[in-house]
């Protein structure tokens, strides 16, 4: 094993069946964890007793005291990972359920590359084996890899299902914005990294995304039940893509207006609610600018 202590930091909300899949996955794993932080963003489902009973040692429960979103979560719980002396942190969702050789192919790529690199993220499968395309990640901000084929494949944006990534890298780029609240976090924080240095996916690292709301992220599409939240995808997504100059907004203009047209000649009605939350939300990603939150030493 890696010289060096190693924590999986998982945020949880309100899944404790999954989060208990997902805490086992991580003690099953080939090579061991020295702690499994969980920072749970005041559950009301009993998730404290779930997490006690299963009787894994090697994890610390935490409640934040508020719902921080998925945004906040990480931020706070990678903050926290740092500054209690870890030197590897790997990040992963609730429902995400690491196969026993994920930790050890991370570990070993960390190995090939000596440290150079700048986060390493997993292969993520459905629970029936294909892959999981919300977890695809990006040669470019605009265009997913190409697959799997080779061993490390040179990436700039992933997802925080299964990210692994060294203490170091956080005290030189920072947290994810916690403002964020939720969606776009993890692309614009594995943006911002490797803008700096090289960062790849580790084909051979597999974990499978359970997710409960396997759809595509797109208020056209999406349930009424979900389009508020919406607000938060659009700002976010302004904020991420406005970074990329003008090609950023270009793609923008273009993913704002295709679903503004896919609302339009939907059946689900309520269009102009809908259509008023994509613009709102493109107005308040324009004039959002959250600070970069940074370790404190």
């Amino acid at each position: 094993m890696q010289q060096g202590r190693i924590a999986a930091v998982v945020v949880t909300y309100n899944r404790k069946e999954l989060l208990c899949r997902c805490l086992q996955a991580l003690h099953s794993q080939q090579e061991p964890l020295l702690d499994i932080l969980v920072f749970d963003n005041a559950s009301t489902d009993g998730t404290e007793d779930a997490v006690r009973a299963l009787g894994v040692p090697q994890v610390q429960y935490r409640n934040t005291g508020k719902n921080l979103g998925g945004a906040g979560g990480f931020s706070y719980g990678i903050h926290q990972a740092v500054q209690a002396g870890y030197t590897y942190i790997w990040v992963m969702d609730d429902d995400t359920l690491p196969e026993p050789g994920a930790l050890k192919a991370l570990l070993q790529a960390d190995r090939e590359l000596a440290g150079k690199y700048g986060w390493l993220s997993s292969r993520a499968l459905t629970p029936e084996g294909q892959d999981q395309p919300m977890n695809r990640q990006r040669k470019t901000p605009y265009r997913d890899i190409d697959g799997y084929a080779q061993k490390m494949v040179l990436s700039v944006m992933a997802s925080f299902v299964s990210l692994f990534l060294r203490a170091d890298t956080v005290r030189c780029v920072g947290l994810p914005i916690a403002e964020f609240f939720i969606w776009s976090d993890d692309w614009e924080y594995t943006r911002r990294i490797s803008k700096q240095v090289p960062c790849y996916t580790v084909s051979e690292s597999r974990v499978v995304h359970a997710m409960q709301n396997a759809t595509v992220v797109n208020i056209a599409a999406d349930v009424p039940s979900r389009w508020e939240r919406y607000r938060y995808f659009y700002r976010n997504d302004v904020y991420l893509y406005r970074r990329e100059g003008p090609a950023g907004w270009v793609w923008l203009v273009t993913k704002f207006a295709w679903h503004s047209l896919q609302v339009l000649t939907s059946k689900s009605g309520k269009r102009w609610q809908r259509l008023t939350i994509i613009w709102k939300g493109f107005a308040a990603g324009v004039r959002f600018d959250p600070p970069i939150p940074k370790i404190e030493e």
